[in-house]
């Protein structure tokens, strides 16, 4: 969004030539109509003023009302990014004005700044220390984050994608065959980052290597299984956490298990209902986190740490944890039959 709105504000009484000052000072290529106090009225292209002058109106002419669209597309302030950009793309709009509760100008969208990525401050822990021993032999002589789904590694796939997001601070936990994911990725110069490596001398679980992380900064840190497929929008995620004011925040998939049996519901010895093959929905840990400087700091060194105990310890505290649901494509790659299913062979 634009840091200042007066460059885009013009009043109600102004002229013609007024807002198309506007219009040209900005760049937005857009000036919205407002009174006094700062609620929209409307908004004004220089298209809309072109047609104004075509119909006979004078540069100098005050009729700012006659010439702006008072049927516009706005938001609130609490519209999350995707829904923003979705708006703009079915409508066809390159600005989308975001509004207070009395409809008085508090931002506005540019669709230039979506197709821009915001460079985030955020440091990445990209969890690949675990030896894969449920894809064996495969993993013998690979680590399972560098195993090569559709030509390229699943680790690199991930980074890319965060770096495309706009993240630039990676920590990798390394264990099992670590030297092959360092050789690989080097310093993260080839890939529009800068990596360090977490190196784990024993096995310290998805938790546990955020006991390794000197500096994570006063950011919140984005903790990722290494061995996802996934165009998960982790921005989304770090925002919900920012405002939710959570100490961590756990990402979330919708999954479902269909019971192959027909399931008895039994009470005092007395059948009550048979419902065959029912479908079970839940939500499951999609081993994608965030985690503030306090939450980390709360995990324990020197023993192998499951992220799942730091959670329940927060909750134990009494703390405020969030959960994000994942809506996009996720895959974990843990079992062979998820493997084949990443590559296309099933």
């Amino acid at each position: 969004m634009i840091s200042n709105l007066r460059d885009v504000m013009v009043l109600r009484d102004a002229s013609l030539r007024d807002a198309l000052q506007v219009i040209d000072r900005s760049g937005c290529e857009i000036a919205l109509v407002c009174e006094r106090s700062g609620r929209v009225l409307g908004t004004l292209t220089d298209g809309d003023i072109r047609r104004a002058i075509l119909k006979g109106a004078r540069p100098t002419s005050r009729c700012l009302a006659a010439a702006m669209r008072r049927s516009f597309t706005a938001v609130l302030s609490s519209a999350g990014r995707n829904e923003v950009l979705d708006l703009m793309r079915a409508r066809g709009i390159s600005q989308v004005p975001v509004l207070d509760g009395r409809g008085r100008l508090v931002g506005l969208h540019l669709l230039r700044d979506f197709l821009t990525t915001r460079e985030r401050p955020n440091c990445v822990v990209l969890v690949a220390g675990g030896k894969g021993k449920r894809l064996q032999p495969l993993t013998d002589s690979v680590p399972k984050p560098m195993v090569s789904v559709a030509g390229r590694p699943i680790l690199e796939r991930l980074v890319l994608h965060l770096v495309g997001q706009g993240f630039r601070r990676f920590f990798i936990s390394i264990g099992h065959l670590g030297s092959v994911i360092e050789r690989h990725f080097g310093d993260g110069s080839a890939f529009g980052c800068h990596i360090r490596y977490l190196r784990e001398r024993r096995p310290r679980g998805t938790g546990g290597a955020l006991a390794l992380l000197r500096s994570p900064g006063p950011h919140p840190v984005v903790v990722m299984n290494g061995d996802l497929v996934t165009q998960a929008n982790v921005g989304a995620l770090l925002d919900a956490h920012s405002r939710g004011r959570c100490v961590a925040t756990l990402g979330v998939k919708p999954y479902s298990v269909e019971v192959p049996f027909g399931v008895a519901e039994v009470r005092a010895g007395r059948l009550v209902g048979l419902h065959e093959k029912p479908t079970h929905r839940m939500l499951v840990n999609a081993g994608i986190y965030v985690l503030s400087p306090r939450a980390i700091r709360t995990v324990p060194r020197g023993r192998e740490v499951p992220i799942t105990e730091v959670f329940e310890r927060l909750l134990r505290r009494g703390l405020k944890v969030g959960a994000h649901l994942i809506e996009d494509e996720w895959l974990d790659i843990g079992r062979p039959g998820d493997l084949r299913q990443a590559r296309g062979e099933t």
